[in-house]
């Protein structure tokens, strides 16, 4: 089962290529996308392994999910992105070769069973997704491929230096495999270990979006297509998350834990910081998402450096913020057909003009921001309450302040983009241009969020096992 997840994509792609047609891209996207939550589902009942290289366990299962449930939204949203695409037949096989590649290349990260597979699989995501991000061909497009090209790469570059470091720990172990690490752990050397966590996790933290090595997400995400942007904002930034948690757990175990820890917290409020003072000032409701995702790995990131509860509310906030911002940039790119802009205050009127888009953009912004009965509530109770716990009260005050200023500019926008009245004569024409609303583009985000509202009025049993048992395969007691 996991061979079909990892070489589907090389499968398909001759197909693609030849053929040049949109109703084949889409099929093999959408016949991807189905095969990946079937896989994803089977594996979470009955855990396998493809070779010692390739595997399922309690961390990565929560992961693979995540995933595949977003990719299948995704993946039917991306029907009516296509039908509507003005490109080339030829433009429209090579979007879907890389989108392809791009989710098949997060497969080989998820389920990687060795440090420097995993280092390999993250930047084959840097690879095939760069093309993604120059789709549109736009000057600006082009400018956030190249920046995203270079300042992931150079992060790579970091994390290959933490892992040589790493391997230098490991004496005559000579094995990079997290199960050999991890039963190995106390007789590492703690200076070469010590050594590599700075490199992996600003390595490794760049391709996540955590501050101060941020400064390619903006861009990238927001002159993406809206399936890509969806597709880097809900499960290219957990990728990186899950590379720095495998060594995280390495730190733990070789009782290291506080300095790394530190460090986490350190990268956490410095992107709490940075997002709250860019969504303030920012006019481009697209580049306002993608500084929400840069908090909401900051918020993560907070939650595994306080550890204990905080750590199970991390872990739930990850998979909520996924559902979310996908759903987010997907209304996001409803928002962007209707109205040919991505300004923000070009944009007035949507729920009096477009009442289905208008209440999903309403409904992804309470998703987000923590407002009951949506799960964010629940991750961020939880976290302030680890918080708390530990006795960081200042550090408790730092982190409800930058929330606020944060939940203001983006309900400033939100609001004045739904409820303001007048808008350019650009908006008008846009609308009178885009036709009735497709329910292959509302649809999508709309089972998000129920998704999320299911969540948070009650946790199914399932969902708390599989984050339980998450939790627990990083928690060493």
């Amino acid at each position: 089962m996991i061979a079909i997840l990892l070489f589907y994509p090389l499968a398909a792609i001759p197909v693609v290529i030849l053929l040049k047609s949109r109703w084949v891209n889409v099929l093999a996207v959408l016949i991807y996308a189905v095969l990946f939550a079937g896989i994803s589902g089977a594996l979470y009942v009955s855990p396998a392994e493809f070779t010692p290289f390739f595997g399922v366990d309690s961390l990565n299962i929560l992961f693979l999910l995540v995933l595949a449930l977003l990719f299948l939204a995704v993946s039917v949203y991306n029907v009516g992105y296509m039908r509507h695409t003005t490109v080339s037949p030829g433009r429209q096989a090579e979007y879907t070769v890389f989108f392809l590649l791009f989710v098949g290349s997060m497969a080989g990260v998820v389920l990687s069973r060795h440090l420097a597979l995993l280092w390999v699989f993250i930047e084959a995501t840097t690879l095939s997704s760069a093309p993604l991000i120059y789709f549109d061909r736009s000057r600006s497009s082009l400018e956030a491929a190249w920046k995203y090209i270079f300042i992931c790469s150079i992060g790579i570059a970091l994390a290959f230096v933490g892992i040589i470091l790493l391997s230098l720990s490991t004496g005559r172990l000579e094995s990079l495999f997290f199960s050999d690490l991890y039963k190995n752990a106390g007789l590492l050397a703690p200076l070469w270990l010590k050594l590599s966590f700075p490199f992996i996790l600003v390595g490794l933290g760049t391709k996540m979006g955590l501050a101060p090595v941020h400064a390619w997400l903006p861009d990238a995400h927001s002159e993406s297509p809206s399936p890509v942007s969806a597709m880097l904002s809900g499960t290219l930034l957990n990728m990186a998350l899950l590379g720095i948690l495998r060594v995280f757990k390495l730190m733990e175990l070789a009782h290291l834990d506080y300095y790394a820890r530190n460090l986490l917290l350190l990268m956490g409020f410095l992107s709490l910081l940075i997002s709250a003072v860019f969504i303030l000032r920012t006019g481009n409701y697209k580049r306002m998402l993608a500084y929400s995702s840069i908090e909401n790995m900051g918020i993560i990131s907070i939650g595994i450096g306080i550890g204990g509860i905080a750590l199970y509310a991390a872990l739930l906030h990850m998979v909520v913020h996924s559902l979310t911002k996908g759903a987010f940039f997907m209304s996001a790119g409803n928002i962007l057909h209707v109205y040919k802009t991505k300004e923000t205050g070009k944009v007035r009127g949507l729920l009096e003009r477009w009442k289905v888009y208008g209440w999903l953009w309403v409904g992804c912004f309470a998703a987000i921001s923590g407002i009951p009965p949506f799960p964010s509530f629940t991750s961020e109770f939880l976290l302030v309450k680890g918080i708390f716990g530990k006795g960081y009260y200042f550090q408790a005050g730092i982190f409800f302040l930058l929330l606020t200023l944060i939940l203001y500019g983006m309900g400033r926008s939100v609001f004045g983009m739904s409820f303001g009245g007048g808008g350019s004569g650009e908006s008008d024409k846009g609308e009178l241009t885009a036709g009735k609303p497709s329910p292959l583009s509302y649809l999508p985000p709309l089972f998000l969020l129920l998704v999320l509202l299911v969540m948070g009025l009650y946790l199914p049993g399932p969902v708390h096992e599989v984050l339980r048992r998450a939790a627990l395969e990083l928690t060493v007691f």
